[in-house]
Protein backbone atom coordinates (compact mmCIF):
# COMPACT_ATOMS: atom_id res chain seq x y z
CA UNK A 1 0.00 0.00 0.00
CA UNK A 2 2.79 2.42 0.91
CA UNK A 3 4.54 1.72 -2.39
CA UNK A 4 1.31 2.50 -4.30
CA UNK A 5 0.90 5.80 -2.47
CA UNK A 6 4.49 6.77 -3.22
CA UNK A 7 3.99 5.96 -6.91
CA UNK A 8 0.81 8.05 -7.01
CA UNK A 9 2.65 10.93 -5.39
CA UNK A 10 5.38 10.74 -8.01
CA UNK A 11 2.80 10.99 -10.79
CA UNK A 12 1.25 14.22 -9.47
CA UNK A 13 2.29 16.84 -12.07
CA UNK A 14 4.13 19.99 -11.00
CA UNK A 15 2.21 23.24 -11.19
CA UNK A 16 3.00 24.94 -14.49
CA UNK A 17 2.35 28.70 -14.43
CA UNK A 18 0.38 30.10 -17.33
CA UNK A 19 -0.07 33.54 -18.83
CA UNK A 20 -3.58 34.95 -19.19
CA UNK A 21 -5.17 33.37 -22.29
CA UNK A 22 -4.88 35.55 -25.38
CA UNK A 23 -1.89 37.53 -24.10
CA UNK A 24 1.70 37.32 -25.28
CA UNK A 25 4.02 39.08 -22.84
CA UNK A 26 7.63 40.09 -23.45
CA UNK A 27 9.61 41.06 -20.34
CA UNK A 28 12.93 42.88 -20.79
CA UNK A 29 15.70 42.86 -18.21
CA UNK A 30 17.83 45.72 -16.84
CA UNK A 31 18.95 48.01 -19.68
CA UNK A 32 21.23 50.46 -17.82
CA UNK A 33 21.67 53.02 -20.57
CA UNK A 34 22.32 50.58 -23.42
CA UNK A 35 20.04 52.08 -26.07
CA UNK A 36 21.86 50.09 -28.76
CA UNK A 37 20.90 46.81 -27.09
CA UNK A 38 17.36 48.00 -26.38
CA UNK A 39 16.82 48.75 -30.07
CA UNK A 40 18.16 45.32 -31.01
CA UNK A 41 15.99 43.44 -28.51
CA UNK A 42 12.91 45.38 -29.64
CA UNK A 43 13.59 44.30 -33.22
CA UNK A 44 13.89 40.69 -32.02
CA UNK A 45 10.61 41.03 -30.13
CA UNK A 46 8.89 42.45 -33.22
CA UNK A 47 10.18 39.57 -35.34
CA UNK A 48 9.23 36.94 -32.76
CA UNK A 49 5.74 38.36 -32.35
CA UNK A 50 5.19 38.56 -36.12
CA UNK A 51 6.22 34.91 -36.54
CA UNK A 52 3.62 33.66 -34.04
CA UNK A 53 -0.18 33.42 -34.34
CA UNK A 54 -2.13 36.60 -33.50
CA UNK A 55 -2.23 37.54 -29.79
CA UNK A 56 -2.42 40.68 -27.68
CA UNK A 57 1.18 41.77 -27.14
CA UNK A 58 2.43 43.36 -23.92
CA UNK A 59 5.90 44.74 -23.20
CA UNK A 60 7.16 44.77 -19.61
CA UNK A 61 10.41 46.58 -18.77
CA UNK A 62 11.69 45.45 -15.39
CA UNK A 63 13.41 48.69 -14.38
CA UNK A 64 16.97 50.02 -14.11
CA UNK A 65 16.74 51.89 -17.38
CA UNK A 66 19.43 54.35 -16.28
CA UNK A 67 23.06 54.55 -15.07
CA UNK A 68 26.29 52.81 -16.06
CA UNK A 69 25.69 52.55 -19.82
CA UNK A 70 26.28 55.47 -22.22
CA UNK A 71 22.74 56.56 -23.16
CA UNK A 72 20.32 56.59 -20.24
CA UNK A 73 18.56 59.66 -21.67
CA UNK A 74 17.98 57.82 -24.95
CA UNK A 75 16.65 54.72 -23.18
CA UNK A 76 14.21 56.74 -21.07
CA UNK A 77 13.00 58.61 -24.15
CA UNK A 78 12.57 55.44 -26.20
CA UNK A 79 10.52 53.66 -23.54
CA UNK A 80 8.58 56.81 -22.65
CA UNK A 81 7.62 57.17 -26.31
CA UNK A 82 6.65 53.50 -26.55
CA UNK A 83 4.48 53.77 -23.45
CA UNK A 84 2.81 57.02 -24.45
CA UNK A 85 -0.80 56.21 -25.14
CA UNK A 86 -0.20 52.44 -25.20
CA UNK A 87 -1.63 50.62 -22.15
CA UNK A 88 0.14 47.42 -23.24
CA UNK A 89 3.59 48.89 -22.51
CA UNK A 90 4.48 48.61 -18.83
CA UNK A 91 7.62 49.81 -17.06
CA UNK A 92 8.59 49.08 -13.46
CA UNK A 93 10.67 51.26 -11.19
CA UNK A 94 14.09 49.90 -10.33
CA UNK A 95 16.38 50.98 -7.53
CA UNK A 96 18.40 53.08 -9.99
CA UNK A 97 15.31 55.09 -10.99
CA UNK A 98 14.58 55.62 -7.31
CA UNK A 99 18.10 56.94 -6.65
CA UNK A 100 18.01 59.09 -9.80
CA UNK A 101 14.74 60.77 -8.80
CA UNK A 102 15.81 61.27 -5.19
CA UNK A 103 19.06 62.85 -6.42
CA UNK A 104 17.13 65.32 -8.57
CA UNK A 105 15.17 66.24 -5.43
CA UNK A 106 18.47 67.00 -3.65
CA UNK A 107 18.54 64.00 -1.29
CA UNK A 108 22.17 64.05 -0.15
CA UNK A 109 22.49 60.34 0.62
CA UNK A 110 20.91 59.35 -2.69
CA UNK A 111 23.07 61.85 -4.58
CA UNK A 112 26.30 60.40 -3.23
CA UNK A 113 25.13 56.90 -4.15
CA UNK A 114 24.01 58.09 -7.60
CA UNK A 115 27.52 59.38 -8.31
CA UNK A 116 29.00 56.01 -7.31
CA UNK A 117 26.68 53.69 -9.25
CA UNK A 118 26.73 55.15 -12.74
CA UNK A 119 25.27 58.62 -12.31
CA UNK A 120 28.25 60.13 -14.13
CA UNK A 121 27.29 58.32 -17.33
CA UNK A 122 23.63 59.25 -16.86
CA UNK A 123 24.37 62.96 -16.49
CA UNK A 124 26.73 62.90 -19.47
CA UNK A 125 23.94 61.32 -21.54
CA UNK A 126 21.86 64.41 -20.73
CA UNK A 127 24.49 66.72 -22.20
CA UNK A 128 27.13 67.39 -19.53
CA UNK A 129 30.64 66.90 -20.93
CA UNK A 130 32.98 64.49 -19.11
CA UNK A 131 35.36 67.39 -18.43
CA UNK A 132 32.62 69.54 -16.91
CA UNK A 133 31.31 66.63 -14.84
CA UNK A 134 34.72 66.17 -13.16
CA UNK A 135 34.59 69.79 -11.96
CA UNK A 136 31.13 69.55 -10.39
CA UNK A 137 30.53 69.35 -6.65
CA UNK A 138 27.40 67.68 -5.29
CA UNK A 139 25.36 70.89 -5.24
CA UNK A 140 26.27 71.54 -8.87
CA UNK A 141 25.36 67.97 -9.84
CA UNK A 142 21.84 68.62 -8.55
CA UNK A 143 21.73 71.91 -10.44
CA UNK A 144 22.73 70.14 -13.65
CA UNK A 145 20.14 67.40 -13.10
CA UNK A 146 17.40 69.97 -12.61
CA UNK A 147 18.54 71.93 -15.65
CA UNK A 148 19.11 69.06 -18.06
CA UNK A 149 16.69 66.24 -17.25
CA UNK A 150 13.43 67.14 -19.05
CA UNK A 151 10.27 67.38 -17.00
CA UNK A 152 8.65 64.74 -19.23
CA UNK A 153 11.41 62.29 -18.24
CA UNK A 154 11.02 63.07 -14.55
CA UNK A 155 7.25 62.71 -14.79
CA UNK A 156 7.55 59.44 -16.68
CA UNK A 157 10.00 57.92 -14.18
CA UNK A 158 7.89 59.09 -11.23
CA UNK A 159 4.86 57.31 -12.71
CA UNK A 160 6.53 53.90 -13.09
CA UNK A 161 4.75 50.87 -11.66
CA UNK A 162 6.06 48.81 -8.73
CA UNK A 163 4.39 45.44 -9.26
CA UNK A 164 2.54 43.98 -12.24
CA UNK A 165 0.48 40.78 -12.06
CA UNK A 166 -0.53 38.96 -15.23
CA UNK A 167 -1.83 35.41 -15.14
CA UNK A 168 0.22 33.22 -12.82
CA UNK A 169 3.16 35.65 -13.00
CA UNK A 170 4.17 38.69 -10.96
CA UNK A 171 6.71 41.10 -12.44
CA UNK A 172 8.91 43.13 -10.09
CA UNK A 173 12.32 44.74 -10.35
CA UNK A 174 14.26 42.96 -7.61
CA UNK A 175 11.98 40.35 -6.04
CA UNK A 176 9.51 39.91 -3.21
CA UNK A 177 9.77 39.08 0.48
CA UNK A 178 8.85 35.37 0.90
CA UNK A 179 5.99 34.78 3.30
CA UNK A 180 4.41 38.19 2.68
CA UNK A 181 1.34 38.37 0.38
CA UNK A 182 2.07 40.21 -2.85
CA UNK A 183 -0.56 42.82 -2.00
CA UNK A 184 1.36 43.63 1.22
CA UNK A 185 4.89 43.81 -0.20
CA UNK A 186 6.95 46.88 0.76
CA UNK A 187 7.90 48.86 -2.32
CA UNK A 188 11.43 49.43 -1.06
CA UNK A 189 11.96 45.66 -1.04
CA UNK A 190 10.53 45.06 -4.51
CA UNK A 191 13.24 47.45 -5.78
CA UNK A 192 16.16 46.36 -3.59
CA UNK A 193 15.75 42.87 -2.07
CA UNK A 194 18.41 40.23 -2.72
CA UNK A 195 19.36 37.38 -0.35
CA UNK A 196 16.03 36.69 1.41
CA UNK A 197 14.44 36.34 -2.02
CA UNK A 198 17.32 34.75 -3.93
CA UNK A 199 18.03 32.18 -1.18
CA UNK A 200 14.37 31.13 -0.99
CA UNK A 201 13.60 27.75 -2.56
CA UNK A 202 9.92 27.02 -1.84
CA UNK A 203 6.94 27.89 -4.07
CA UNK A 204 5.65 31.47 -3.95
CA UNK A 205 2.21 33.00 -4.48
CA UNK A 206 3.07 33.66 -8.15
CA UNK A 207 5.98 32.87 -10.45
CA UNK A 208 8.24 35.91 -10.01
CA UNK A 209 9.88 37.50 -13.07
CA UNK A 210 12.62 39.92 -12.02
CA UNK A 211 15.89 41.66 -12.84
CA UNK A 212 18.27 43.46 -10.43
CA UNK A 213 20.66 40.56 -9.78
CA UNK A 214 23.07 39.84 -12.61
CA UNK A 215 23.62 36.30 -13.88
CA UNK A 216 25.45 35.08 -16.98
CA UNK A 217 22.27 33.53 -18.36
CA UNK A 218 18.57 33.79 -17.55
CA UNK A 219 17.80 31.90 -14.34
CA UNK A 220 14.79 29.59 -14.70
CA UNK A 221 13.83 28.24 -11.29
CA UNK A 222 10.55 26.64 -10.14
CA UNK A 223 9.50 29.84 -8.33
CA UNK A 224 11.36 32.68 -10.08
CA UNK A 225 12.85 33.73 -13.42
CA UNK A 226 15.73 36.23 -13.36
CA UNK A 227 16.61 37.97 -16.63
CA UNK A 228 19.25 40.57 -15.71
CA UNK A 229 22.30 39.49 -17.72
CA UNK A 230 24.38 42.63 -17.02
CA UNK A 231 23.73 44.42 -20.31
CA UNK A 232 25.92 47.42 -19.52
CA UNK A 233 29.11 45.32 -19.34
CA UNK A 234 28.21 41.97 -20.96
CA UNK A 235 26.69 43.44 -24.16
CA UNK A 236 23.79 41.01 -23.60
CA UNK A 237 20.28 42.23 -22.92
CA UNK A 238 17.78 39.46 -22.26
CA UNK A 239 14.04 39.20 -22.88
CA UNK A 240 11.49 36.57 -21.87
CA UNK A 241 8.37 35.66 -23.87
CA UNK A 242 5.40 34.22 -21.98
CA UNK A 243 2.28 32.87 -23.65
CA UNK A 244 -0.09 30.28 -22.15
CA UNK A 245 2.41 27.84 -20.58
CA UNK A 246 5.14 28.56 -23.14
CA UNK A 247 8.37 30.40 -22.32
CA UNK A 248 11.07 31.56 -24.66
CA UNK A 249 14.27 33.42 -23.71
CA UNK A 250 16.37 35.37 -26.16
CA UNK A 251 19.24 37.82 -25.87
CA UNK A 252 21.05 40.37 -27.98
Amino acid sequence: MLAKLLNLRKRVPEFVPAMTPGLRVYAVGDIHGRLDLLDRILMQIDADHAARPPAERHLVFLGDLVDRGPDSAGVVERIRTLAEGDPNVHCLMGNHEEIFLRSIEGDDKALRLFCRIGGRETLISYGVTPEDYERLDYVEVVEQLLDRVPAVHRDFLTSLQEILIMGDYVFVHAGIRPGIPIAEQKLAETRWIRDPFLDHRAPLEKMVVHGHTVAEEAEMLPHRIGIDTGAYHSDRLTALMLENTDRHVFST
